[in-house]
């Protein structure tokens, strides 16, 4: 099960990835920034969700609980990802890295860590998997 968790949560960086250049090169210039950063993360979220409803009877959690842990490790590894390769593989100062955080000034970034926190719990009570 984890091996398969991890394999998916790589689909899912690559995914992060692509949509975090797309919402550079196309969103902010079309929506301008503000509405780019919210538009992002909606999408990212989406995506998720539907990797993970596509995928979670294959990673086949066998209960609620191993569904959860499949949450957890994905956020985890999605949060050591944007701080320590942003950080020291990119440069990005921790103010900066910081920033999508600020829900008061319309970032919404914490919407995509709560849907891969909770994303394999939910897709795999709906699709009846435990």
């Amino acid at each position: 099960m984890t091996g398969r968790a991890l394999a998916i949560w790589s689909v899912i960086l690559v995914l992060a990835n692509v949509n975090g250049a797309l919402r550079e090169l196309w969103l902010i210039p079309q929506l301008g920034e503000q509405l780019g950063r919210v538009v992002s993360p909606l999408i990212l979220s989406g995506l998720v969700l539907l990797v993970s409803w596509l995928a979670i009877g294959w990673i086949a959690p066998a209960s609620g609980s191993d569904a959860l842990k499949i949450g957890v490790l994905w956020l985890a590894l999605t949060l050591g990802f944007e701080f320590l390769v942003g950080h020291y593989g990119f440069g990005k100062p921790w103010a900066v890295l910081l920033e999508d955080y600020h829900i008061e000034r319309g970032r919404i970034w914490v919407l995509v860590l709560l849907t891969v926190l909770l994303a394999p719990l939910w897709t795999a009570k709906l699709r009846q998997l435990i």
